[in-house]
């Protein structure tokens, strides 16, 4: 990338699964270094199994030194903080995912993405109080904080002003049926792209995957992708770092196509 612009980082969501023995991983591979070769062709990956249970910080750690300079991981955050009717009684649940041993990690540490169910409307009060436990470090680590929200009271401009004033970033959740939101609200962007098909090869089209890596280059350069639908006011333009993810779809293809991203973005 030009040095007016942030980092790409590109990869897929976790790295254990079985499908991808023999299309991904070469045959005969054993399991335990499935993270280290992963880690070797992509640049980034976001660890899903932090959503359902903790983690040990024996673990964060070995990811982390399994891994080559210069990779980051995303998590996501535990579903006991994000699953819940009232979000400003999150506090200690919220306190207890980010004790847990992720600021392991130290350097590799990604941003952080708070998902929250389909069902779960915008309350602008308790979705403010919510923000209000995400702490900007801990440890001495440094934290960035991403939200995935999956219902349309969202697409509010009074909702982007929000994340902005906390500097939380809002996922990009596209290429599926939940609805986009587009906006820069942080000084990093985290995109999660969920159309691959098994039928291609590539995951994506190749004018799909080309579409992509412009969206990317776009958003490291300070811009919003054309053709991306915001829905607050414009973010004054700095570079900023990028993490997209390859999620769902035709899970199989998410590796190829987070290979063909990765070249593309050098371009």
């Amino acid at each position: 990338m030009a040095r007016d612009a942030g980092e790409i980082h590109i990869g897929i969501g976790g790295w254990v699964f079985e499908p991808w023995r023999g299309a991904f991983y070469p045959d005969g591979l054993p399991q335990k270094r499935e993270l280290e070769y992963a880690a070797g062709k992509l640049t980034s990956i976001e660890i899903n199994g932090t959503y359902y249970g903790s983690q040990k910080p024996e673990s964060f750690a070995r990811w982390r030194e399994e891994t080559p300079e210069g990779f980051v991981f995303a998590l996501k955050g535990s579903r006991f903080c994000t699953n819940r009717r009232v979000l400003a009684e999150a506090g200690a649940s919220v306190e207890k995912f980010l004790t847990s041993g992720l600021t392991e990690l130290r350097h590799k540490l990604g941003p952080i993405n708070w998902q929250f169910m389909p069902t779960k409307k915008f309350d602008p009060e308790d979705f403010e109080a919510f923000l209000k436990l995400l702490p900007k470090e801990v440890d001495g680590v440094a934290l960035r904080h991403a939200v995935e929200v999956r219902h349309d009271s969202f697409r509010s401009p009074e909702f982007v002003a929000l994340l902005r004033e906390y500097g939380v970033a809002v996922i990009t959740g596209a290429d599926s049926e939940h609805p986009v939101i587009a906006d820069v609200t942080a000084p990093f962007v985290y995109a999660r792209i969920m159309g691959t098909q098994e039928s291609e090869p590539k995951g994506y089209s190749d004018t799909d995957l080309d579409r992509w890596a412009k969206a990317a280059k776009a958003w490291a350069e300070g811009g919003v992708p054309a053709g991306m639908e915001t829905v607050g006011q414009a973010a004054p333009k700095q570079k900023r770092d990028v993490f997209l993810y390859v999620i769902s779809g035709g899970k199989i293809r998410n590796p190829a196509a987070a290979m063909e991203l990765i070249e593309r973005v050098k371009n």
